[in-house]
């Protein structure tokens, strides 16, 4: 059985080389074996997060008319309000039963103290993180953080609205998909209906653990890595049980290296394999990526 593992961050923070070796260790095994996993202790304030979730709350609270102000535009600038079902990311399946909020650094810097702290928080983590997949990969320790130094990262807010209606066929809050970029931090409620497809093709859940930040990896990490770590499918199902009748909130915040960065196979992950994709800048990929997931609805 296949389950999502459980790191504690501060081991690798501050533990001694021994201690930091294992946790490089077991962070490898877990994004090479499912691409998920679970960090405690990951530095960010539980008071911050709790404020983020409440702005967040407030903003889809408001009338459609006034978020529909501040309306995602188009894939170059990615950020503003998204509408129920205006994304699919699973494009054979319906439009997705969510409604989002994209914000860059800029944006954070005009909207909220509380929204800019936590961005700053993420950054923080994302690079504590990406320096841990380095060293498991034996690269120098900020070989991925001088990549992802202008921070080209969006925090997404997301709602899932209550069901007062029943889906159309195969509709669910967020259709079957892989993230884009190098690595996503998740944030959830305890609503649950989170799903990660594992290398044999079944579905787990990875329901709310408090006091941890999901971590999974992404495609251009999948790529840079030739499979080594995966970018795994993951979706959000309908509630079966009452839950359908409550709102579900998360955040996430998508990674993504500096644009004219070439994603080329890593040497150390040509041992086994020679390199299954050609290179490819991170800004292109994200477009062509954002691109498919607007372009059909």
């Amino acid at each position: 059985m296949v389950t999502i593992p459980i790191i504690d961050l501060t081991a690798f923070t501050n533990g001694d080389t021994i201690t930091r070796q294992n946790i490089i260790k077991q962070i490898y095994q877990a994004c090479h074996k499912i691409g998920f996993m679970y960090l405690q202790n990951s530095g960010i304030s539980k008071d911050l997060i709790k404020q983020v979730f409440n702005y967040s709350k407030s903003f889809f609270n408001l009338p459609l008319e006034v978020k529909q102000k501040q309306a995602w535009s188009d894939e170059f600038n990615n950020t503003g309000y998204v509408s129920l079902e205006r994304e699919r990311l699973d494009p054979n399946k319906p439009g997705d039963l969510k409604e989002a909020f994209n914000v860059n650094k800029r944006a954070a810097m005009e909207i909220d103290a509380s929204i800019l702290a936590f961005y700053d928080s993420c950054t923080e983590l994302a690079n504590t993180v990406l320096q841990a997949y380095a060293l498991a990969l034996e690269l120098p320790e900020d070989f991925f953080i001088t990549r992802h130094n202008q921070q080209n990262h969006t925090l997404r807010l997301l709602h899932y609205p209550s069901l007062q209606i029943p889906p159309k066929p195969g509709q669910v809050r967020a259709g079957e998909h892989s993230d884009y970029g190098s690595i996503t931090l998740l944030f959830q409620d305890d609503v649950g209906g989170l799903e990660v497809q594992t290398a044999s093709g079944n579905w787990i859940a990875a329901p709310a653990i408090p006091d941890t930040v999901v971590v999974n990896t992404g495609d251009l990490m999948q790529r840079w890595t030739n499979d080594m770590f995966c970018s795994t499918k993951h979706r959000v199902m309908i509630p079966s049980d009452n839950k359908v009748k409550q709102s579900r909130y998360s955040m996430a915040f998508f990674c993504h290296p500096n644009d004219d960065t070439e994603i080329a196979c890593l040497e150390s992950c040509q041992k086994e394999q020679s390199p299954i994709y050609p290179p490819i800048l991170a800004g292109e990929y994200l477009l062509s990526r954002l691109q498919a997931t607007y372009g059909n609805s």
